[in-house]
C-alpha cells in the first residue's frame, strides 16, 4: 500500500493540522504531505472545494489510507498511535490520564481558541487584556500543564516521552508566543521544550516560509 497522505491547511494558521502531524512525525510513520491553502471563498464554513474533495466533514486535516479517509485530529492521532503504541504512555493509568487530557484540549479552551488564533509568523507588542472566560481558560491551561510537570518532572506533560497529548496542546505554545502572555515558569519551560523539538522546528520553518495569507485571520491584529 502505498503512503498514507495527511491533508492540512496552511502550517502559519492551521493548529487542528499541526497536531496529526507531529503524532506522525514522532510515531516515525511515513507519509505524504498534501498542503491545501485556506481562506477566501467557503472558508470557516467547511466549503473549501479542494477541501471537500479529500475530507468528508470538509475540513482538514484528514488522512487517506488507501481508500479510507479518517478526517477528524485526534481520530489521526488515535490511528498513528495503533502504527506506534509509544505515542501513549505504556503504564494503563497514564495512558488513560493522557487521553483525557488530549480530549480536554479537543473538546474545551473555547474561548482560548476562539481569542488566540494561531499565527506562528506573527508576535506582538504586548498581551491582550483577556476577557473573563479566556483568562479562565488559561487559568485551568496553568494548573494542568504546571501539575502534570510536578507530577511525572516533564519535560513533556508525561514526563520524557512526548505523546499525543503533547501534539495536541502543541498549537497552544505558539498562541502563547504570539500573544506575549505572562505565564507562569513551569508552562513557560514546556513551552521551550515543544520550541525546541526537531519536528515543531520543522514545522515552524515551513510555516515562516509560507508565502499564503488568510486575510481573515489577518484582520484579528489591525
Amino acid at each position: 500500500m502505498a503512503a498514507p497522505v495527511l491533508h492540512i491547511g496552511n502550517k502559519n494558521y492551521s493548529s487542528w493540522s499541526m497536531r496529526p502531524w507531529l503524532a506522525l512525525k514522532w510515531g516515525g510513520i511515513p507519509f505524504e504531505e498534501h498542503i491545501i491553502p485556506l481562506g477566501g471563498e467557503g472558508y470557516g464554513q467547511s466549503r473549501i472545494e479542494a477541501v471537500r474533495a479529500v475530507s468528508p466533514s470538509g475540513r482538514v486535516p484528514a488522512l487517506s489510507v488507501g481508500d479510507v479517509a479518517i478526517y477528524e485530529s485526534l481520530a489521526i492521532c488515535e490511528w498513528a498511535a495503533e502504527q506506534t503504541p509509544s505515542l501513549w504512555p505504556a503504564d494503563a493509568l497514564m495512558r488513560a490520564q493522557a487521553r483525557a487530557v488530549a480530549s480536554e484540549m479537543h473538546a474545551g479552551f473555547a474561548a482560548l481558541r476562539r481569542d488566540m488564533s494561531m499565527n506562528v509568523r506573527r508576535r506582538l507588542e504586548r498581551e491582550p487584556h483577556w476577557g473573563a472566560d479566556t483568562r479562565q481558560d488559561l487559568e485551568r491551561l496553568y494548573a494542568l500543564w504546571g501539575g502534570l510537570h510536578a507530577r511525572f518532572g516533564g519535560p513533556f506533560l508525561f514526563g520524557a516521552q512526548r505523546t499525543i497529548a503533547d501534539a495536541m496542546f502543541a498549537p497552544v505554545t505558539t498562541r502563547l508566543r504570539t500573544y506575549k502572555v505572562s505565564a507562569p515558569e513551569a508552562v513557560q519551560a514546556y513551552c521551550a521544550s515543544i520550541f525546541a523539538d526537531a519536528a515543531f522546528q520543522e514545522w515552524e520553518r515551513a510555516a515562516e516560509a509560507e508565502t499564503w495569507t488568510i486575510d481573515q485571520a489577518e484582520a484579528l491584529y489591525r
